[in-house]
């Protein structure tokens, strides 16, 4: 049988997925300001609906490859992969980059 202490994460890694998942809600807070701010940035609520969960997409795979038991090289290839297809998305849905 395996102790409790064995079960538990390393010390600080909680705190590392904390600040991990607060990255998408202050990226999301970015256009939320300048939608206020400005008369130039028009984005409704489909528009935030849309680039949250692509956001949200984007850090669970960055969270699945991070907390995993891979060399470092994989790990670098794989988080670049996730967010060279999140802005491959972006790019299509706002100017639309593909025929």
């Amino acid at each position: 049988m395996t102790s409790s202490s064995q079960l538990s994460h390393p010390p600080g890694r909680k705190n590392q997925r904390a600040l991990l998942w607060m990255c998408p809600l202050a990226l999301l807070a970015i256009p939320a300001i300048a939608n206020l701010t400005s008369d130039a940035f028009n984005w409704g609520l489909g528009d935030f609906v849309v680039f949250g969960l692509m956001l949200f997409v984007l850090f669970a795979a960055i969270d699945f490859v991070t907390f995993r038991k891979l060399n470092v090289a994989m790990k670098g290839m794989l988080i670049g992969g996730a967010i060279v297809a999140f802005l491959l998305v972006w790019a299509e849905l706002a100017v639309g980059i593909f025929p």
